[in-house]
């Protein structure tokens, strides 16, 4: 069997009505969804998306450039174009998201939704340079993000292990300039978390400049990595999206 190295399909399901892709932040890997895989299996076909560079990709070259990222993730989702597509991307993820729902779409794909969490528009821009920091830094910005167990960060043997990761994937989105016009005609939902420090809610409503399909927000009780917390609410989201999705599809094939 063919083995996809961007792709990690933690829970292989035969009665899928849909499928949900997604995208890590910076720093992150695939594992972050496996909860979500085993909490939607066996209705939802799981995918996460393993950025190289991390775990069973360690030993591969960075890839730091948005743009570039989103064609290899396109690329490998060309063949999974069996079921009803919604994107789930976090942080850097709903970057990455949105510029290969675009690829997808211009292909002639249509998602049944977008979902971009904890990220402001894409021609939302700041000036950052947080991966320009050294080590120090970098660790501080973490702990400024809670987005890290803290014995890991006063660990300095395990912090150099993802510290490069971090940096060249900051290095990638602190880079990104996406363009005013850009659009996906499918809908988007953005989640937020109305305390995160890099995301405020002006700069998570101009996501709604970027679709010309339905737009909605979500705010939940929590800081950049509310997901951690909040995480059955979010799959709640999900839910009830994929059970629209369902009753489309029953309504398709009455």
């Amino acid at each position: 069997m063919h083995v996809n190295p961007w792709i990690r399909r933690y829970h292989r399901t035969s009665q899928a009505v849909a499928r949900l892709v997604c995208f890590p932040h910076a720093g992150g890997a695939a594992s972050r969804y496996f909860s979500w895989s085993a909490a939607l299996s066996p209705g939802i076909d799981v995918l996460a998306v393993q950025y190289p560079g991390r775990q069973d990709r360690r030993g591969e070259p960075f890839v730091e450039d948005i743009g570039v990222l989103a064609d290899r993730v396109h690329e490998a989702l060309r063949d999974e174009d069996d079921l009803p597509l919604a994107f789930f991307g976090h942080s850097m993820g709903a970057v990455v998201a949105f510029e290969v729902a675009q690829r997808a779409e211009a292909d002639g794909r249509e998602l049944t939704r977008l979902f971009a969490s904890g990220r402001r528009a894409p021609s939302s821009h700041r000036d950052e340079a947080v991966h320009l920091r050294d080590d120090e830094g970098l660790v501080a910005q973490l702990r400024l993000l809670s987005g890290t167990d803290s014995a890991v960060l006063d660990f300095k043997g395990m912090a150099s292990l993802f510290l490069p990761v971090l940096r060249a994937d900051l290095r990638a989105v602190e880079t990104y300039r996406g363009r005013t016009d850009a659009t996906v005609r499918c809908p988007v939902t953005v989640l937020v978390g109305d305390e995160d420090p890099l995301t405020g809610m002006d700069e998570a409503v101009m996501w709604s400049r970027h679709t010309t399909g339905a737009f909605d927000v979500l705010a939940f009780q929590g800081g950049h990595f509310y997901l951690d917390a909040r995480e059955a609410e979010v799959l709640d989201v999900l839910d009830h999206h994929f059970d629209a999705v369902r009753g489309a599809a029953g309504e398709t094939t009455a």
